[in-house]
C-alpha cells in the first residue's frame, strides 16, 4: 500500500450546520455547536484521478483518498464494495420503462450494505484508539458491527428491538457480542444505548452520530459513477430509514464534481419510506410541529423503522437539491414487491430494496419520474435475512402499535 501520509486526502470534521471545524484526528461523535451530524471535508486540490483507481482491490478502498484512514494499517476490511448493478430487464419492459437497473448490496460480506460504513467506522475508531462500541440498530447494522468488532478485537453491545427477527439475534450472538433486547422501534434503542454508553464508556456508532459510517455509505456513489462509465442515471430511488446511504451518495456526486470525474446534471435523489414510519414525509408536510405529531409503527422493513432520523436536516437537503422527493408504500404493496422482483427477475430483494420497486408506480402517477428515465434502485440487503419476518401469510394489522 501507499506511504501512510499519501493514503487519505482527509482535512478535518464540519458541522453540517454552520461549518464550525473540529479536529479530524480527535475522537469526535456529532456537532456539539448545532446538535447536527459532521461531516469529513477532504483537500480537493490534491491530485487523485480516476485513472489511478483502475488497478485497485475491488473493495471500497479503491477510493482511499476519499475515506478518512491516514494509516492503512488500520483497515478493517472483510471485503466490502464492489456490488454489483443489475438490469432489471423484464419488470422494466413488462410496466412500460426505458431502463431499470438495481444496485444489489446483498453481495456485501453479512449481507447488507451496513458492511461498508461499519467498517470505515471500526477502522476509524482502532485509528482514534477506540476498544468498546455500542449501537442500536434495527438488525442488519448490529450483525455487521458484531462480525468487525470481532476481527478488530473490539468489545461490543448491540441493541436491538424485542420484535428484531431471530435470525438477527443468532448473527450477533454467532460473532460474539453483547446483545440486548428493547421494546418498541429503533429510537427505543437509542436511547439505551445513550444510557450504558455514558455509564461504562462505550463508543455510541449510532446512525450519523458519529462521522465515519456516512463515508462508508457514500462508496456506493463512487461505485455507481464508476460502474456506469462516469454517466449517472436520471433518478436514484433509495430506501430511507437514518437516510445515511442517501445523503451518502449525494456527498459522493459532489466530490466527484469537484475532482471533475462527473459533470452535471446529477440525478433526482427519490427517498422511499413505509406508510408505517415516514418521518421524512411527516417534515416535509409539517416542518415545524411534525415531532410533536408523529407516531410510527414497526414495519416489515425493519430498516426503515426509523421515527426520529437524526440527519433529518442532511435527508431534506439531498432531496432538494436534487429536486427530488420522498414517496411512501404500504406493507402490503413491499411484500407484493418482494414477490414480483422474484418471480419476474429471479432476485429475492430485501422488503427495502422491494420497497424502492413499488414506489416507482406512485413516482410515476405524481409526475416526479418519467417512463423514459434511467431509473436506479438500490436493494440494501438480502432477502433471506428477513424469512422470518414475511412469510406470505403474515396477517399485516398484526404488528404492533409503537408510539413514538
Amino acid at each position: 500500500m501507499q506511504d501512510p501520509t499519501a493514503f487519505s486526502s482527509a482535512v478535518i470534521l464540519r458541522c453540517s450546520n454552520c461549518d464550525r471545524a473540529y479536529p479530524i484526528s480527535s475522537i469526535n461523535s456529532f456537532a456539539i455547536c448545532c446538535h447536527q451530524p459532521l461531516l469529513v471535508e477532504y483537500d480537493l486540490e490534491k491530485p487523485f484521478l480516476k485513472k489511478d483507481i483502475i488497478n485497485r482491490e475491488d473493495t471500497i478502498w479503491r477510493y482511499h483518498e476519499m475515506l478518512p484512514i491516514k494509516d492503512p494499517q488500520n483497515i478493517i476490511s472483510l471485503g466490502e464494495g464492489s456490488t454489483p448493478i443489475l438490469e432489471l430487464k423484464k419488470l422494466a419492459e413488462k410496466h412500460g420503462y426505458s431502463s431499470i437497473t438495481i444496485k444489489d448490496e446483498s453481495y456485501n460480506p453479512t449481507g447488507s450494505f451496513k458492511a461498508r460504513g461499519i467498517s470505515v467506522a471500526i477502522s476509524k475508531a482502532k485509528e482514534l484508539g477506540i476498544k468498546k462500541l455500542i449501537i442500536p440498530t434495527a438488525g442488519n447494522a448490529g450483525g455487521a458491527l458484531a462480525a468487525y468488532a470481532a476481527k478488530a478485537d473490539m468489545e461490543c453491545i448491540v441493541i436491538m428491538p424485542a420484535h428484531t427477527p431471530d435470525i438477527f439475534k443468532k448473527e450477533v450472538d454467532l460473532y460474539g457480542a453483547k446483545r440486548i433486547l428493547v421494546e418498541g422501534l429503533i429510537s427505543d434503542c437509542a436511547r439505551k444505548a445513550d444510557e450504558i454508553a455514558e455509564k461504562e464508556n462505550y463508543f455510541n456508532i449510532s446512525t450519523l452520530k458519529e462521522p465515519y459510517r456516512l463515508e462508508g455509505k457514500k462508496t456506493m456513489g463512487y461505485e455507481i459513477a464508476e460502474q456506469l462509465n462516469w454517466m449517472l442515471p436520471d433518478v436514484i430511488v433509495y430506501p430511507a430509514g437514518g437516510g445515511t446511504g442517501l445523503i451518502g451518495i449525494w456527498k459522493a456526486f459532489e466530490e466527484m464534481l469537484k475532482l471533475g470525474w462527473i459533470s452535471k446534471p446529477l440525478p433526482k435523489m427519490i427517498a422511499v419510506q413505509s406508510e408505517n414510519c415516514a418521518p421524512i414525509k411527516a417534515a416535509y408536510i409539517d416542518p415545524e410541529n411534525w415531532k410533536q405529531n408523529f407516531s410510527a409503527k414497526a414495519s416489515v422493513a425493519t430498516g426503515l423503522a426509523v421515527p426520529f432520523p437524526f440527519g433529518m436536516n442532511l435527508i431534506r437537503k439531498t432531496i432538494d437539491e436534487s429536486n427530488g422527493a420522498v414517496i411512501t408504500v404500504t406493507e402490503k404493496e413491499i411484500v407484493d414487491g418482494i414477490r414480483e422482483i422474484a418471480r419476474t427477475e429471479g432476485l429475492f430483494c430485501s422488503p427495502e430494496g422491494a420497497a424502492t420497486w413499488k414506489a416507482l408506480d406512485h413516482l410515476k402517477q405524481n409526475g416526479s419520474i418519467r417512463t423514459s428515465d434511467k431509473i436506479l434502485l438500490l436493494n440494501t440487503a438480502s432477502g433471506y435475512k428477513y424469512l422470518e419476518n414475511f412469510s406470505l401469510q403474515i396477517a399485516w394489522d398484526s404488528f404492533a402499535v409503537f408510539d413514538s
